[in-house]
């Protein structure tokens, strides 16, 4: 079931979100949930989609990359749920990446990212898993993290010169985006 996507504003997008437990996890309510989650950020084109981005103060979220029309300049991502992470920041190094939000519709601006993380997490089995991600997608697993502790990109934006919408982003960034994405793809993988 496609959920109805939380707009900045909305207090749940400014909250800490709660950790679940294994048993909350394994329940049949929480398995429905990662599902519908899923088809929300699929059926809207997301890069990824996070929990109170659909009402739910949880520590979740969801990174999938695949054919994105909205981010044709991304490289591809498996689906990867993420549960109770923790991210770490392996480089001191950081990159400009022009971000959007789904529940920000039509404003995007740059943010500095860390091209280099570790993310610990549970599955959707409730079991810990560990992966190290780079480059482009990095940004995109610290913007979803963000969203479990209330914090949007329009706060990260270092200089508000940036923002734009999406016309004018198109019309006048993207193309500088690509270039981009690809020597961050090229010294640091996806």
């Amino acid at each position: 079931m496609v959920l109805e996507i939380t707009q900045i504003g909305n207090p749940v997008l400014r909250q800490n979100c709660e950790a679940l437990t294994v048993e909350q996890i394994e329940s049949e309510e929480m398995q429905q949930f990662i599902d519908d989650l899923v088809e929300t950020k699929r059926d809207a084109n997301g890069a990824g989609i996070a929990a109170p981005q659909v009402d739910k103060p949880w520590r979740i979220f969801v990174v999938e990359v695949a054919n994105n029309p909205r981010y044709p300049y991304k490289p591809e991502t498996p689906l990867t749920i993420c549960i109770n992470p923790t991210i770490s920041f392996l480089t001191e190094e950081r990159y400009d990446n022009y971000e959007g939000c789904l529940s920000i519709p039509d404003l995007r601006g740059k943010v500095p990212r860390c091209p280099h993380i570790r993310v610990d997490a549970l599955d959707r089995a409730g079991q810990p898993y560990s992966m190290e991600v780079k480059g482009i997608t990095a940004g995109t697993f610290q913007h979803e993290d963000d969203h479990l502790n209330g914090i949007l990109f329009p706060d990260r934006v270092t200089d508000p010169h940036t923002f734009s919408t999406w016309a004018e982003f198109e019309l006048r960034y993207q193309e500088g985006v690509k270039d981009s994405v690809i020597e961050i793809v090229e010294k640091w993988g996806e």
